[in-house]
């Protein structure tokens, strides 16, 4: 149920026949050297836990059909050069614990629905990017979350109030991106 092939130096791109490998519940080939696109067909990979694509020097956008992966628990594709807008379907992966897509070229907006991610224990990560728009406030719903990864992007508006509901934060990472406004009272929970 494991294909774990990190840190090697392989290379090409990653063959669109993964989408056989049915029965795989963690697919890991980070640190490596693979380049192209994500296939669709990892789509096909309903039984997936955890996949792990960093540090690649994959290309493109993140496919739609990572939605499928109804069951996944852990997302990694951090440190590539992907492209595009965050697909809406992964804010359905409501048993996320961790999403960490950061140091890429993604752009577009957080939208509200990041807010069903309810399950996300670890990290929110999408520092290094070019994303646009404000943080939503419904990114409060997340109370279990420890680290808030958000920096080095294009945001605007203010830090919403309801970041004090994030009590379980140890690491909260803003800097470098184009906020307004005042410091909420609330970041006084986050103790």
């Amino acid at each position: 149920n494991y294909l774990r092939l990190y840190q090697n130096q392989l290379t090409g791109s990653i063959p669109p026949e993964i989408g056989n490998l049915a029965n795989l519940t963690t697919l890991n080939l980070s640190w490596n050297v693979f380049t192209g696109t994500i296939s669709p067909e990892i789509g096909n990979l309903t039984n997936l836990i955890e996949l792990y694509l960093s540090n690649n020097e994959l290309t493109g956008s993140i496919p739609p059909e990572i939605g499928n992966l109804i069951n996944l628990t852990g997302l990694r594709i951090y440190n590539n050069q992907l492209t595009g807008e965050i697909p809406s379907e992964i804010w359905n992966l409501t048993n996320l614990t961790e999403l960490e897509l950061r140091e890429n070229q993604l752009t577009g907006s957080i939208p509200p629905e990041i807010g069903n991610l309810t399950n996300l224990t670890t990290y929110l990560s999408l520092g290094w990017n070019q994303l646009t728009g404000s943080i939503p406030p419904e990114i409060g719903n997340l109370t279990d979350l420890i680290g808030l990864i958000l920096m080095d992007n294009q945001f605007t508006g203010s830090i919403p109030s309801e970041i004090g509901n994030l009590t379980n934060l140890t690491q909260l990472y803003l800097y470098d991106i184009q906020l307004t406004g005042e410091i909420p009272p609330e970041i006084g929970n986050l103790t």
